[in-house]
């Protein structure tokens, strides 16, 4: 009987320490104040980045958030801080946020999207969906220099003549994905490629380094793009929607902390997608970490001392 007894506190005991553990990946902990989500993509942890080290400047170190790493989708950022595991986003997307966690048709207008995403937000789940730091991470179509320049390729409606020719390369998410997946393109632009190669998408960028392929589906903002001397196809049917990068906070954080709404009005409109690129390619192409391509790009800014802020809506 002294045994059970013992094997059943053990047993208790484990699970009050279980219940109190925060789902992997979420071990920021609720004493931390602040508490940043991040994808498990450079461009993320670079922002997440950003915004660490502005609030510790403009606290004067007083604030030290907490960045709960390497989440591998937005849904599982929104749901980190639905819980309570964190408090901020350092960088959503909007087209990504609409059909994710907001459930709406994507929506083309950028304003529009903007707008829509701030509303939702702050009425059903009382968060601040800031302004967009300037950079857009949309899904676009892309070549080579040379394969562009031999076909004459500018607008992703130019591939039609060559969609039984070109081998094609995509992130393999993306032919499932609604909406603006596979199925939505060929419906709106009204051509299918013949062959098409899914592939993790760092493989994508160097298939078309390399020959394997004539076009691929890649990202805006990625380094690797400059770093390849690719050309990205116009959208011209406008087929995607914006996926402006943009961060995102709790009111009850915002409330608790009035200067950080100062604080993220200085982000709004820093970065170009061009800029952005590079700043991905520093880590991807260079091997830099995350952390030092956030601390020089602020450095080189003087921490945007010298930005006014300005009132979100």
């Amino acid at each position: 009987m002294k045994q059970f007894k013992k094997m059943f506190i053990v047993m208790l005991t484990s699970l009050l320490v279980l219940s109190g553990c925060s789902l992997p990946g979420l071990g920021g902990g609720s004493d931390d104040p602040i508490r940043i989500t991040s994808l498990d993509t450079s461009e993320s942890q670079i922002m997440a980045h950003l915004v660490r080290l502005m609030i510790e400047h403009d606290s004067d170190g007083e604030l030290n958030p907490t960045i709960i790493n390497n989440l591998g989708a937005s849904t599982l950022q929104h749901q980190a801080v639905l819980n309570g595991d964190a408090n901020m986003s350092a960088v959503r997307y909007s087209g990504t946020e609409m059909t994710g966690p907001l459930e709406q048709e994507p929506i083309t207008d950028p304003e529009l999207a903007m707008q829509t995403a701030k509303d939702i937000f702050s009425e059903r789940f009382d968060q601040i969906y800031f302004d967009s730091y300037g950079f857009d991470n949309s899904y676009a179509f892309m070549v080579t220099k040379e394969i562009a320049e031999e076909y004459d390729l500018e607008t992703t409606s130019d591939l039609e003549e060559f969609q039984d020719e070109f081998r094609f390369g995509v992130d393999t998410t993306w032919l499932q994905r609604p909406g603006d997946g596979y199925d939505g393109f060929t419906e709106h632009y009204g051509f299918s490629f013949s062959s098409i190669s899914p592939m993790q998408i760092g493989l994508v960028y160097d298939a078309l380094d390399n020959g394997s392929l004539e076009v691929a589906l890649g990202y805006t903002s990625d380094g690797r793009i400059a770093a390849y001397d690719l050309v990205v196809l116009e959208d011209d049917l406008q087929f995607f929607p914006p996926y402006d990068a943009t961060p995102l906070a709790t009111k009850e954080l915002l409330n608790e902390y009035p200067g950080l709404t100062d604080t993220m009005d200085k982000l709004d409109g820093i970065i170009t997608t061009d800029m952005m690129q590079q700043l991905n390619y520093e880590a991807d192409g260079e091997g830099k970490e995350p952390a030092v391509v956030a601390e020089e790009f602020l450095e080189e800014n003087n921490y945007f001392e010298d930005t006014e802020s300005g009132d979100q809506s």
